[in-house]
């Protein structure tokens, strides 16, 4: 293509030269017409031939062309293939050189490679949040740290179906990185996460009867993320940092849920009545109390009575009482007196001549 252009080029102004000689130039009049159309002509003719002279010296031609557009074309591909990666901030690149992962990962800025001999994998280093849980999470949409999957499906020592909820929290250990890519894929968590994670609750509620999970909370989450934390431990290289296992629900069986809520109903009422058993123990037991003090009270008293009534007291008491019997007996010679039983002090004395004035003394 070049050198029939060049060819034609020539040929062309070659004619025009041949034209020039066998046509002179007319001579030139007044008239408007034919300066517009005579040598106007001419003009533009001469006109074109050295701008179609003038754009050969810059058009290359032969190998030099080829190689142009060669590296134009090369040009075009590499920054189609776009030979730059930026990387953020949380985030780490890896550099793969014809297969082989670059051992030191590339930290936040730009970075250049050459395509196709080389690639750069983004790999997100915060602290990923993974929940299973029948829930939609919202923030999930707009967070990529953030994961969510069903319910762990599990079955209890009886083989009952129960799902469980949690949430997870853990994050790359940078330094390794490029190891754990190489190892894992970029898919890492869900080779050694949620496999891992499965298999613990598994083991661990299969220890246990449906009906007791609820009582045993703490203790299963417990359990859960010590053994959690102890396979993640196990792994070679460590690649990962488990912060926390966070157990959420467990969600039972309905006819297990139903045969603990009847269960707990009846220790409720059990409760109840055990209460007022005890009310009614403790009202009886105050009477009964209320009764001891009383009585207690009046043998008290009786004994303080009794040691009160001493042998000096009923001789002061006897004289009194015969002072009064003799006067009565000078004021009346048939007055009659009366002896208590048992005691030998007289206490009573009637005046027989004067039956409407009787006196009583007692003690």
């Amino acid at each position: 293509m070049p050198i029939d252009l060049n060819e034609h080029l020539k040929n062309k102004r070659q004619q025009s030269q041949n034209q020039q000689k066998e046509n002179p130039e007319p001579k030139k009049d007044d008239g408007k017409n034919n300066n517009n159309w005579g040598g106007g002509n001419n003009w533009n003719n001469n006109r074109g031939g050295s701008d179609f002279s003038n754009l050969t010296n810059f058009v290359p031609s032969g190998k030099k062309l080829f190689i142009w557009i060669v590296i134009i074309a090369l040009l075009v591909i590499l920054i189609a293939q776009k030979p730059f990666v930026i990387v953020n901030s949380g985030e780490v690149g890896i550099k793969v050189h014809l297969g082989e992962y670059q051992k030191q990962p590339l930290e936040a800025g730009l970075h250049f490679f050459i395509p196709p001999i080389e690639h750069v994998i983004i790999v997100d280093t915060r602290v990923k949040t993974l929940h299973f849980t029948s829930n939609e999470d919202m923030e999930r949409r707009n967070n990529q740290s953030i994961a969510q999957k069903v319910p762990i499906q599990v079955r209890d020592k009886l083989g009952l179906d129960v799902a469980i909820e949690l949430t997870l929290k853990y994050q790359l250990d940078r330094a390794k990185v490029s190891d754990t890519i190489r190892d894992y894929t970029t898919l890492w968590d869900e080779v050694i996460i949620v496999p891992g994670i499965l298999e613990v609750v598994g083991s661990v509620i299969g220890n246990y009867h449906a009906e007791e999970l609820p009582s045993k909370r703490d203790e299963i989450a417990n359990l859960i993320a010590t053994n959690f934390q102890n396979k993640i431990n196990a792994i070679r290289d460590k690649p990962v940092r488990l912060d926390s296992v966070e157990l959420r629900k467990i969600i039972l069986p309905p006819e297990v849920k139903n045969k603990i809520e009847q269960v707990q109903v009846a220790k409720q009422e059990a409760e109840k009545a055990k209460e007022e058993a005890r009310a009614l123990r403790e009202r009886s037991q105050g009477k009964a109390d209320a009764a001891i003090i009383e009585a207690t009270g009046q043998a008290k008293a009786n004994q303080l009575v009794s040691e009160s009534l001493s042998s000096r007291l009923l001789e002061l008491r006897q004289i009194e009482m015969q002072g009064k019997f003799n006067d009565a007996l000078r004021e009346n010679k048939d007055a009659q007196i009366f002896l208590t039983p048992g005691g030998s002090v007289p206490n009573i004395w009637v005046d027989s001549k004067n039956k409407r004035q009787n006196t009583a003394i007692s003690q």
